[in-house]
């Protein structure tokens, strides 16, 4: 299938219907990528803002870092240590939860806690890494790369992206009511523990399976710049996953594009993130013109 996407596009260079850099197979991988990207992390990014869990995503991240490390030093490829990945950042999110649940220290308090840890310990061990691998492999995971596109990673995402549209359609209202009003999920029988363990899981596979294009440091960005700027300009929880579905996806192509058609030395994580501001800043205009019309 991925070949034959490959060849659709190197057909629509040889017309002259595309530009020349649609024809290298890093590109066209990374942008199917941020075409699934987009929509997970716009979409999850909603139940981030409505929860008030920014710094959840940030954390969890973070927690790929170590990941990454831990899986170099166990063997692991720098390019593929999906293992390492995986395991220790769905461990350190389920670890959160379950501390949260037993202390009475405030929930941001608490994730800036492992936030701390999991920058503190990534840091320490990407140094050491960094001895034994090409520094630059190291910012590619720190930053993303459009580089790192293989087709494994579509793959990964592709199952992500299928389980988070399963879910979404089937559990998607009672996440979004245990979000807003967590006693009237209880009182229809609706397990708010079990969503919450089920969320911050999610968050973890979905942030590690995107960490290849956006960066470990940068991907819980994505989660929130996008949601925060729908709901500037929304007034219901329908429009707002739309609209931070629309704009997320947006920014993730325009941060694979620009920089190559520019010919941009900039990593795709950042250009990624800068797109997501620059439309959060049009949305701050446009809310702020809104305050006004409505006041005149």
């Amino acid at each position: 299938m991925l070949d034959y996407i490959h060849q659709v596009f190197a057909d629509l260079v040889a017309n002259n219907l595309l530009p020349e850099m649609f024809s290298y197979g890093f590109l066209i991988n990374a942008l199917i990528a941020s075409l699934m990207i987009g929509p997970l992390l716009g979409a999850l990014g909603t139940l981030v803002v409505v929860k008030r869990l920014a710094f959840l995503s940030e954390a969890v991240g973070h927690s790929a870092l170590t990941g990454v490390s831990i899986g170099i030093l166990l063997g692991e490829p720098i390019t593929a240590p999906w293992i390492s990945l995986f395991a220790f950042s769905v461990l350190f999110a389920l670890v959160l939860q379950w501390v949260r649940g037993r202390t009475t220290v405030p929930y941001d308090a608490l994730i800036g806690v492992f936030l701390s840890f999991a920058l503190a310990l990534g840091a320490a061990l990407l140094m050491f890494v960094a001895k034994f691998v090409n520094a630059h492999l190291v910012e590619q995971v720190l930053f993303g790369s459009v580089l790192m596109a293989a087709a494994s990673d579509i793959q990964v995402l592709l199952i992500m992206f299928v389980l988070v549209i399963t879910l979404a359609w089937r559990f998607g209202n009672q996440a979004f009511l245990v979000a807003l009003a967590p006693d009237i999920a209880h009182n229809n029988k609706i397990s708010v523990k079990l969503h919450d363990y089920g969320f911050v899981l999610l968050i973890a596979l979905v942030t590690v399976a995107a960490v290849k294009i956006i960066g470990a440091i940068l991907v819980g960005a994505l989660l929130l710049i996008p949601a925060a700027s729908a709901r500037l300009i929304t007034h219901d929880l329908r429009s707002m996953v739309l609209c931070s579905v629309a704009i997320s996806t947006f920014s993730a192509v325009a941060g694979v594009l620009i920089p190559m058609h520019l010919q941009l030395a900039i990593a795709t994580g950042p250009a990624i993130i800068l797109c997501a501001c620059a439309c959060f800043v049009m949305t701050l205009i446009l809310h702020g013109a809104r305050g006004k019309t409505a006041h005149a």
